[in-house]
């Protein structure tokens, strides 16, 4: 009972240390959140809805935008009209507009409803909320595409951002569902991704964030793909019209994620509403459990700068501590750093390792190779060496080295065969350590 109160502890103190440069970064920030038709239909809701107060008590300015397709598709149903579409995309006659005024309308005042509980045990406790709906949206007619007219289906004419932005400010989160006016006074029926995207280019949120069954977009072995340019976003939908599938909730967010990053939306995250805390355990942990979009990976691989001494020394220092690495001091650092390749991951340096060139003997020396604890059954160290030898090959290095005391086996496995201390280039065999005794390991670049 103790150790298990014990590991209880553990996970709870390192899952808020982790989570706190998040909840710093994100503070203050605005994100604009897609909830589709599928979500508020899920057994989750009430979970996600919970998520989303506590992500407001942590500062963090919202926007919430509603989707309504599949319960617009029940209510036709059971009205018997027969839904029509033209290119995936609803064709909103009279009748069907009633409907779907009458679906969005009831479905923005549950979620206002929700968003107002003020439930003990829960992040809504005591929170008050105030949730704030209105003509934010001015639409215009879709208008004729093949001779088939739209009716009463829109698109966005502009975004009163300054208005939104106005209600963030105050402490609002603002709900806006996929129903548009325009300036005649009309209703028109809008997409509720394209009205997430254009919310989230206009206020420059931070994040765009939607929801699907699966944990995001997943490859053919059905295994999540964490991160996605946005140009493979739109191959995946290509794909999809060629394969003439109907768009799925997934497909549609990922065109508007595209858009999004294209205009300025840093990163935009797909999760699934059928796990619990999902939308937390992507915002709030290094590697997240869904897909994300953006311009640029949330992790690189790059030369140091002396910005990046304090993330190098945090990484080895317990390596140096147990006797794996030589120590090695701020000032030798600051003078080094250029010789340094680094992993970093949402600012956190998980990687690390040095070449140290020896151009006369056309050699190299890999050193001070680290991988953070969590990372280390992973392929960052392939991608060390991969850079590594990169970077040797470009100086004019036939081979690197490596002296190691307790990573032999894993440098045989990347290819690393045995040598000996008269292998080594001269200045670094005068001044190789025999009480130290490590082991010497080359790797052959040409």
């Amino acid at each position: 009972m103790v150790v298990k109160m014990k590991e209880r502890t553990t996970e709870l103190v390192e899952g808020l240390r982790h989570s706190v440069p998040y909840i710093n970064a994100h503070h203050g920030k605005t994100f604009v959140i897609l909830l589709t038709g599928a979500v508020l239909k899920s057994n989750n809701y009430s979970s996600i809805i919970s998520d989303i107060g506590l992500l407001y008590s942590l500062g963090i300015k919202l926007v919430i935008v509603n989707g309504a397709r599949n319960q617009i598709d029940e209510s036709l149903k059971h009205h018997n009209i027969e839904p029509k579409y033209h290119k995936n995309t609803r064709i909103t006659d009279a009748n069907t507009l009633d409907i779907v005024k009458q679906v969005t309308g009831l479905l923005q005042l549950n979620i206002t409803a929700s968003l107002s509980m003020c439930l003990n045990n829960t992040p809504l406790q005591g929170a008050h909320i105030n949730v704030v709906s209105g003509n934010f949206v001015i639409a215009q007619p879709l208008g004729v595409d093949d001779g088939i007219d739209y009716c009463h289906t829109g698109k966005i004419r502009r975004i009163n951002y300054e208005a939104i932005d106005e209600q963030l400010n105050r402490g609002s989160i603002v709900l806006l569902g996929p129903v548009g006016v325009s300036v005649t006074g009309e209703s028109f029926n809008l997409s509720s991704e394209d009205v997430a995207a254009e919310v989230a280019i206009r206020l420059k949120a931070d994040k765009l964030i939607s929801f699907c069954a699966e944990q995001g977009v997943l490859d053919e072995q059905g295994k999540v793909i964490t991160d996605l340019f946005p140009i493979d976003a739109d191959n995946y939908v290509n794909q999809k019209e060629q394969h003439g599938k109907p768009l799925s909730s997934e497909a549609r967010f990922l065109r508007a994620a595209s858009k999004a990053c294209r205009n300025g939306v840093r990163r935009s995250h797909l999760v699934s509403y059928l796990v619990d805390g999902a939308i937390l355990q992507e915002l709030f942990s290094r590697d997240g459990i869904g897909t994300q979009v953006a311009m640029q990976h949330s992790e690189q691989i790059r030369t140091a700068t002396i910005n990046d001494i304090g993330g190098i020394l945090e990484l080895i220092r317990p390596l140096e501590e147990q006797g794996i690495l030589v120590k090695r001091s701020r000032e030798q650092l600051e003078m080094e750093i250029d010789k340094f390749t680094i992993i970093q991951r949402d600012n956190m340096t998980i990687g690390c390792a040095a070449l140290y060139p020896y151009p006369e003997e056309k050699m190299g020396e890999m050193a001070c190779v680290a991988i953070h604890p969590q990372y280390r059954n992973s392929s960052r160290g392939d991608l060390l060496i991969e850079k590594i030898a990169e970077s040797a090959n470009n100086l004019g290095l036939e081979k690197i080295f490596v002296l190691t005391t307790r990573s032999i086996h894993w440098f045989r496995e990347k290819g690393f065969n045995p040598a000996e201390v008269d292998d080594l280039p001269i200045k670094k065999k005068q001044l190789y350590n025999y009480q130290r005794n490590s082991k010497i390991l080359m790797f052959n670049i040409k």
